[in-house]
């Protein structure tokens, strides 16, 4: 299976990331098949080197198979080359909202029979 995925290069806590077409079992910074962007997250967002993509041949790779990542797919759709992907929640990120939310409940009721 192919993945188009980061790789990331750069010098400790400066770091540069290129946009390449690897099969889904290689390294991270391993053997990858074609180099198709960078990203460069340590420039102003709205800086013209802050992401380069071909976009040819990402289409190219979609073409035939190859699925983005989820960060990879989300600087695709902010192109238009995709459709942009609906966030993702994982359970770890919700744990946090569900455990106010219930906190704040019990306070809002605890309030509530204070004043009754």
């Amino acid at each position: 299976m192919l993945k188009i995925r980061l790789t990331r290069g750069g010098a400790k806590k400066r770091p540069i990331y290129r946009i390449v077409v690897a099969e889904a079992t290689a390294a991270r910074d391993g053997r990858f098949i074609e180099k198709v962007g960078t990203y460069n997250p340590m420039v102003a967002k709205d800086h013209p080197e802050r992401l380069t993509l071909n976009v040819e041949r990402i289409k190219h790779w979609l073409s035939v198979g190859a699925q983005p990542t989820d960060r990879v797919a989300r600087f695709l759709g902010v192109n238009d080359v995709i459709p942009m992907p609906a966030q993702r929640v994982t359970p770890s990120q919700s744990a946090p909202k569900k455990k106010a939310a219930a906190r704040a409940a019990a306070a809002a009721a605890a309030a509530e029979t204070a004043s009754a």
